[in-house]
């Protein structure tokens, strides 16, 4: 009997005590959020993506390009509402699993939330007031127009703070003019752009790129041949690459 109610007891207490630490970190996330569009708010912010050197309109960039950003960073990206509580949970399960931040489960618009304001710090209150500034920008920014920002937001390593700057960077052409086999190696590279700049880490970013490949298969972006043709390319450069060293 003692030991039920003692269990009980220590129950409740950790529910309570879970209670509270989630409003905290609510509030915590709310406030900051708050504060963050306060200081300059979201339509400054936007102006300023739009104004840098080398910013592209998503009706400038080949199909191929947003195809590949699509599916190797959110799938489900035209069909949430900013969250997408799969990839919560299925993050939540890893993290659990591994007893560590491991996964976030972000999608591209929380992404360009952390992008516009916030630092790549991972703790949960920054998690929270980057939620409600994602619903922000899904209230007031079309998916396209989104998709087009993140892209002009995100660093490409080397320098490149946007899509314009990368491809003339690694390729010495305008974005509109990148092949498939460019589109999907640049694509890859903003996951982890000191690991896969492609001038830094040729045969790392290749790696990158055939799971870029894979995830637009997947997705249905490209068809098998299509893939094996690209897959092509790629050995063909790693070939071209290991022979001029």
């Amino acid at each position: 009997m003692r030991l039920r109610k003692l269990t009980g007891w220590m129950t409740a207490t950790a529910l309570t005590v879970m209670s509270c630490t989630g409003f905290t970190v609510l509030k915590e996330g709310y406030e900051a959020y708050q504060e963050a569009v306060e200081a300059q708010s979201l339509d400054d912010k936007i102006a300023q993506i739009r104004a840098k050197n080398g910013y592209t309109k998503l009706s400038e960039l080949p199909d191929t390009y947003a195809q590949a950003v699509v599916s190797v960073e959110d799938h489900r990206f035209y069909h949430h509402f900013g969250l997408d509580p799969i990839a919560i949970g299925r993050a939540l399960v890893r993290d659990l699993k591994a007893r560590r931040y491991v996964e976030g489960g972000s999608t591209i618009t929380q992404q360009l939330a952390k992008n516009l304001y916030f630092s790549q710090e991972k703790q949960l209150s920054r998690k929270v007031a980057e939620v409600f500034l994602a619903l922000d920008l899904e209230q007031k920014y079309s998916k396209e127009e989104i998709l087009e920002l993140y892209v002009n937001s995100i660093y490409y390593g080397d320098g490149y703070q946007n899509v314009g700057q990368a491809s003339r960077g690694y390729f010495g052409k305008v974005p509109s003019k990148m092949s498939d086999y460019e589109c999907t190696l640049l694509a890859g590279v903003p996951n982890a752009p000191s690991r896969y700049a492609p001038s830094k880490h040729p045969d790392l970013a290749a790696k990158r790129q055939q799971k870029v490949l894979s995830r637009m298969q997947v997705c249905g972006y490209l068809t098998k041949e299509e893939t094996s043709e690209v897959n092509a390319q790629i050995l063909a450069m790693n070939l071209n690459f290991a022979g001029a060293n």
